[in-house]
């Protein structure tokens, strides 16, 4: 690809700097992605421009006017502190007819909402487990087709926030105090599902209408499972000392039942399809020991940085970080929105 000028968008305390030197493993992991992104894309010659956003987009909208960049490399996770605000400075992309990377509005919007995309892939029937969404600051009856244990999580927050062991409930009492919970510290619904005991297992996507899938990753939970539940909380995801101790890591799956990854494969390009998604997204999946599998969510935009899942995958697939980032560059400038059909 011909050097372009890239426009990475990133939260506005996630800005890198220009060297890592001095700096510890835990004060890197906080903007790893966009340190990633922003030096990869430098040395393969493309000029850089970093800009932070946090509540404005007056900068957005001058530096689109008066720099012109060719594509937007969007890194942000959230919008005025709000989670799902993020889809709407895409949108913003849009109306300034920027093309940008990753996930278009409506997909963002319909896969970060887990109740809607969860009612969407049920529709197709795409294998879901059994859920129910209760409203904030409403009383609720638990649905007699849901049993225990149940899993509790917020409808709109990322990254394994408010997920933990407490989790997972096995009776009634628990699942109160644990909705409670979600309702006050995250501020949004709380989703109730039933909790599938089993492997994780992860697939990258990447694609608008021709779609490619990475090889099978997995969560390799090690010892945890052996004293508590093994799920994806924030410190099995984020916590090195946590995942040294219990000898967490993810890697390419291995040893899966017979079609399984083929099976996989249709399934994700399917979800992904189905939830009008664009550029890239890695679709979680649990599976049962009896090798029945079931899709937990669907994550537009996940993070890229050189050392996560989605770039390991991808390298297990033949391609190395750089040229990665050139293919998901080149997928957002080919992506279709609607106002490319005035220029045609």
């Amino acid at each position: 690809m011909k050097p372009s000028r890239v426009l990475v968008l990133m939260h506005e305390s996630l800005v890198p700097p220009a060297s890592l030197e001095g700096l510890s493993d835990k004060q890197i992991d906080e903007f790893r992605a966009e340190y990633d992104v922003t030096a990869t894309l430098e040395k393969a010659g493309h000029e850089v421009k970093k800009l932070g956003l946090g509540d404005n987009l007056s900068e957005l909208r001058s530096i689109i006017t008066d720099w012109k960049p060719d594509v937007a490399f969007n890194l942000l996770e959230e919008f005025q502190g709000i989670v799902t605000y993020d889809q709407y400075v895409v949108a913003f992309l849009e109306l300034m007819k920027l093309p940008y990377t990753g996930c278009n509005p409506r997909g963002m919007m319909i896969s970060r909402d887990k109740a809607l995309s969860k009612q969407i892939l049920s529709y197709h029937r795409i294998p879901t487990p059994g859920f129910a969404v209760i409203r904030k600051g409403q009383r609720y009856r638990l649905p007699r087709k849901l049993k225990f244990p149940l899993f509790v999580k917020s409808v709109t927050e990322d990254a394994s926030l408010g997920i933990s062991q407490a989790s997972v409930v096995p009776d009634a009492d628990r699942l109160k105090e644990r909705i409670q919970f979600i309702h006050e510290q995250t501020n949004s619904d709380a989703l109730i599902e039933e909790y599938i005991e089993g492997r994780e297992l992860y697939v990258g996507v990447l694609g608008n209408e021709r779609l490619r899938t990475f090889p099978v990753w997995e969560m390799d939970f090690g010892t945890l499972p052996d004293v508590m539940a093994g799920i994806a909380t924030r410190k099995v995801k984020w916590d090195r000392r946590y995942q040294k101790k219990h000898g967490i890591r993810t890697g390419a799956a291995q040893n899966l039942p017979e079609g399984c990854a083929a099976y996989l494969d249709k399934l994700s390009k399917r979800i992904f399809r189905s939830l009008y998604l664009s550029g890239y997204a890695r679709m979680d999946f649990r599976m049962r020991p009896d090798g029945s599998v079931f899709v937990l969510e669907a994550n537009c935009n996940p993070n890229i940085s050189s050392d996560e899942d989605f770039a390991h995958s991808a390298l297990a697939a033949g391609i190395e970080y750089p040229a990665l980032l050139e293919q998901i560059i080149r997928v957002g400038n080919n992506y279709q929105a609607a106002w490319r059909a005035d220029e045609e």
